[in-house]
């Protein structure tokens, strides 16, 4: 059977509701991962989400602020979430399906929402660019990845970081910016590798290419023909899934849309 993924960082699920039921509509992937829902538990739109065929879904939210949701078509067997850095901000929700969903082994699907870090990249001049390195240290040595190595897991999320050169727009003038400075990626690619996480979204588009999720709000009409992106929301998958993934989408399209996201949905087809 085919399973499909999508990872979307949101900025607001009550606010975009409009596009996130259109994205679904469209595309009807069995399970939609969201970041920055910026909504508390008991605000969130269960209703709506169930009504479009979208009735379990797996939430860690707060006000305000951060927040990730796991949305299905199908039941899962259950749910959990991962603190890091000494804090209770919501940035990790995971879901396990199995039998409930008409699959032979567990699959858990990990949603993360990792520090974006800030403006400077100094960890001694910016506490939030030093949170973000520490919990980088952290997602590389948590359960999360150590479970990696023998089961069937899925990692997606705004992972806000842009490892490869042409994961940017400029690599040599966004060396010194945060989301692909040299610290960042090593820190993020020792996490992938701890896991022996894939790079799913690579294994589709080659390093020498563009590939970008991200275009920045201060670029406002004319963010497409500038097109200075970045790649921040990734897909990784467990080495026991190596070769599963049968197709992967961009969809780019969304970012033109009225009262976009900054940010576009990811979509991997895998066989299980």
């Amino acid at each position: 059977m085919t399973f499909s993924v999508a990872t979307w960082n949101i900025n607001s699920v009550r606010l975009r509701f409009p596009q996130v039921k259109r994205f679904l509509a469209r595309f009807q992937p069995d399970v939609l991962c969201l970041q920055e829902t910026k909504c508390p538990d008991d605000k969130f739109p269960l209703n709506d989400f169930a009504k479009i065929g979208y009735g379990h879904i797996a939430l860690h939210g707060q006000k305000g602020y951060h927040g990730v949701a796991v949305i299905s078509r199908h039941p899962f067997e259950e749910q959990s979430k991962n603190f890091f850095c000494g804090k209770t901000d919501a940035r990790h929700i995971s879901a396990t399906f199995e039998r409930k969903a008409k699959l032979s082994k567990p699959l858990t699907v990990h949603n993360f929402y990792v520090p974006a870090g800030g403006d400077i990249p100094d960890p001694a001049l910016n506490v939030k660019f030093e949170h973000k390195l520490q919990f980088l240290d952290e997602l590389a040595t948590c359960s999360v990845t150590k479970d990696a190595r023998s089961n069937r897991s899925i990692l997606v999320g705004d992972l806000n970081v842009a490892p490869r050169e042409h994961d940017v727009w400029s690599h040599k003038q966004m060396l010194k910016v945060v989301s692909h400075t040299p610290v960042e990626v090593e820190k993020f690619e020792h996490a992938r590798a701890s896991g022996n996480w894939i790079d799913v979204m690579r294994g589709f588009v080659p390093d020498d290419q563009k590939l970008y999720t991200w275009w920045s709000y201060r670029a406002a009409d004319n963010w497409k023909a500038a097109d200075r992106g970045r790649r921040l929301d990734h897909v990784w998958a467990s080495p026991a899934l190596e070769g599963a993934a049968q197709n992967m989408k961009v969809f780019k399209s969304s970012r033109g849309w009225q009262q976009p996201s900054d940010h576009v949905p990811v979509i991997v087809t895998f066989a299980l």
